[in-house]
This record gives C-alpha cells, structure tokens and sequence, in this order.
C-alpha cells in the first residue's frame, strides 16, 4: 500500500451493499458494547471510592480507610468482597463472550444484540435499586452478560 493510504484498483466496488439509516442504525447499536464496557470501567472506579458507597456496602473497607489516615492507600481496598463485586462484571463478560458465538450463529445478530441489551437493561436496574452486596454482585454478572454479548456481536 503506497505512503498515502491510497490503493489504486480497477475501480469497482468491493462489496455492493449500501449504506442505509438501518446500516447505520445497526452499527450504532454494535458499537454501544464497547461504549458501554469503557463506561463502567470509569464508573466502577470511580464509585468504589466513594465513601458514602463504601460505608453501605462495603463498611469494613470505609473503616480501615478511615484508620488510615495517610496518603498511602495501598491494601486499603482489601476486601474478598470489594474485589468479587468488581471483578464478577469482566469474568462475565468473558464468559458470555465465548456463549454467544453460539447464540448468533443460531439466531442471528439482531436477537442476540436485543438479548444482551435486555441483560445490560435488568443489571442496570438490580445495581440501581440494590439493597445488599449480593444484588450489587449479581447485577454486575448481568451486566458483564448484556457486555460480553454486545462486544461479541459487533465482532
């Protein structure tokens, strides 16, 4: 390929197809998977160092950070549960990745980017009206399922 990122060809189209609204829509929607993982990434992040959070959930995490009143915060996140809650999302989404190959191939694109949606959609929902840590955990799983499907699919 020349410097330019020009290729010179004989001037037919290598695919034929169009690019319609339903194209477009389409490639939105796929896209919305890796936009959705960078955002809980940040927001993961930024929540587990909330102390109103911590205190909830978390309170053995909130005391030993306020024990400690230096700035160095290493192993002030120690916690079996913290890291449960954090990493049950990306082990999630790893799994439904691989589980939803299958179910693509099965019933096509669209059914599994509507299925992975209505997961992230019911995650989203358990994590907004959570009470205890184990709905926190378990609307993290669905979330990483509804992740991992959409990431899979626009792949």
């Amino acid at each position: 390929m020349p410097a330019g990122g020009f290729v010179a060809g004989d001037g037919q189209k290598a695919y034929p197809g169009k690019l319609t609204p339903f194209v477009l829509f389409t490639c939105v929607v796929a896209a919305m998977g890796g936009l959705i993982f960078g955002y809980d990434i940040g927001i993961s992040g930024g929540v587990t160092s909330m102390p109103s959070f911590l205190r909830r959930f978390f309170p053995s995490v909130y005391r030993k950070q306020q024990e400690d009143a230096t700035t160095n915060q290493y192993c002030q996140y120690d916690s079996p549960k913290l890291t449960l809650f954090t990493s049950s999302l990306y082990l999630a989404a790893l799994i439904s990745s691989l589980v939803a190959s299958t179910v693509t191939r099965k019933f096509g694109r669209r059914l599994s980017m509507l299925f992975g949606g209505i997961l992230f959609c019911a995650g989203a929902l358990i994590n907004g009206f959570a009470k205890h840590v184990w709905m926190l955990i378990v609307g993290r799983i669905l979330l990483g399922f509804g992740i991992g499907f959409a990431n899979q699919v626009r792949h």
